[in-house]
């Protein structure tokens, strides 16, 4: 799975609404994840992190680090997600 968009859908398609906007000349997009209670985060997402296989990995982690701190901020609970999220982007 080559395309960015796809990626990052697929990273998070199962949980919450993706949806994607340019925000700005350079071509950085806006990520939007929401669900039935509204807002869950958002994230402006440079080209560079969308086309470098490794920065979209990393950025995908700290999407979820960031809704787990946000929330659910136990410490524990913080630890055992940052686990899964970086299991699951391998």
């Amino acid at each position: 799975m080559d395309n960015p968009f796809q990626r990052l859908t697929a990273a998070f398609h199962r949980q919450y609404r993706v949806n994607f906007c340019v925000e700005r000349p350079d071509g950085s997009i806006m990520l939007t994840l929401s669900n039935d209670r509204g807002l869950v985060a958002k994230r402006l997402i440079s080209p560079a992190q969308r086309n470098d296989p490794q920065r979209l990995r990393l950025l995908i982690a700290s999407v979820r680090f960031g809704i787990v701190a946000e929330h659910h901020p136990a410490p524990r609970k913080i630890r055992a997600a940052t686990r899964a999220a970086s299991a699951a982007t391998r």
